[in-house]
């Protein structure tokens, strides 16, 4: 790289640190992760997103929680319920290839099909014995989402303060930890959890997300030791000692700040992960079991019919992989929030502001 070009590119990297610092100017540190979280498009769509996916499928199907013999129920807005069946209704709606239960949904306005749009009775269609297929995909929703936020939220926990001891101590309490770890990794997830689905499927959706918790910690416990294992070794770490700081102290407000980026991202990959074990296990028959449903289920139960009633099988899978796509790009943008490793990109409209508020000055 010749001088000109390294002269070019030190102004360019100090004029963007300026241009940062005059945003960030008088804002807490609070404020300054909102601004980043906010600006990151991806993550903000996925937000309201997945809010809208939670609040659907909570409020049309109801809380459902308890096992099949001690129920807790709270109804929905949605007027049918998995329990409710009306085999005359589809035989009536019938499809052009002659199978009942079409769904009366109709996107499409009158001058394309003649019908003009619609929402209809039973918008994504009705089963083979009657059963309206969106309280079907909504409680299959709700019980998946439940999943994945209970495992998420105890994986996060247990993996990092195992990883966060086993990365701050090292020698034989890192050894020890870390041995532990590698023993539960090295069996397949699949077969951990078809063992804990096996056990506790049938006791509803909470005691099985519960298990599936305590086996979700591993990889993100690795994780947090790595960074913990670099980040103890610096400058603000000696100094928090030399000012009396307890090892607690470093290790939950100096140290765990500066790690968040790699453990909320790790934390949403495994909320992710576990709607798709969940769904895996589900579609086994290791998961959710009848008479209740989840959206793994619903996909194994009507896997033979994708080929003459393909709406069956396309809407709990759409919302499995828009559940962990909105995840996913949430996590994205809270690293980027979170991390202040992360270099912002500043936009051209940026530059020629921060250049002409030079020229004036």
């Amino acid at each position: 790289m010749s001088d000109v070009e390294k002269k070019s590119s030190q102004l360019s990297e100090k004029s963007e640190n300026e241009i940062e610092l005059k945003e960030t100017a008088g804002l807490s540190q609070g404020q300054i992760i909102f601004r980043r979280f906010v600006r990151h498009k991806a993550a903000m769509i996925s937000v309201f997103g997945l809010m809208f996916v939670i609040l659907f499928s909570f409020s049309a199907s109801g809380i459902h929680l308890g096992t099949s013999e001690n129920p807790i129920t709270i109804k929905g807005w949605w007027p049918y319920s998995i329990e409710d069946i009306d085999p005359e209704g589809a035989i009536e709606s019938i499809c052009d290839n002659g199978i009942p239960g079409c769904p009366t949904l109709d996107v499409l306005p009158e001058f394309v099909d003649g019908d003009g749009m619609g929402f209809g009775a039973h918008p994504l269609g009705m089963d083979n014995i009657g059963t309206d297929y969106l309280a079907l995909v909504t409680r299959g929703a709700e019980q998946s989402i439940m999943v994945m936020f209970i495992v998420g939220f105890m994986g996060l926990i247990i993996g990092t303060v195992v990883g966060a001891i086993a990365g701050f101590y090292g020698g034989i309490v890192d050894s020890i930890l870390m041995r532990v770890t590698d023993m539960f990794l090295v069996t397949p997830t699949l077969i951990i959890g078809a063992v804990i689905g096996f056990q506790f499927g049938n006791l509803g959706v909470i005691p099985l997300a519960i298990m599936l918790g305590l086996f979700a910690w591993m990889g993100l416990a690795r994780f947090v030791r790595t960074d913990f294992l670099t980040l103890r070794e610096r400058e603000f770490v000696d100094a928090a000692r030399v000012a009396g700081a307890s090892n607690k102290r470093i290790i939950f407000k100096h140290i765990l700040p500066n790690a968040m980026g790699i453990i909320i991202v790790a934390g949403t990959l495994l909320m992710s992960g576990a709607i798709l074990i969940e769904s895996a296990l589900s579609f086994l028959g290791f998961g959710v079991r009848a008479p209740d449903v989840s959206l793994g289920l619903l996909i194994s139960k009507y896997q033979d019919t994708f080929s003459v009633a393909p709406f069956l099988f396309w809407w709990p899978g759409l919302f499995i992989i828009s559940i962990a796509l909105f995840v996913n790009f949430i996590g994205d943008g809270l690293r980027d929030a979170f991390d202040p490793r992360q270099k912002k990109r500043i936009s051209l409209k940026d530059r020629i502001r921060s250049s002409t508020m030079k020229v004036k000055a």
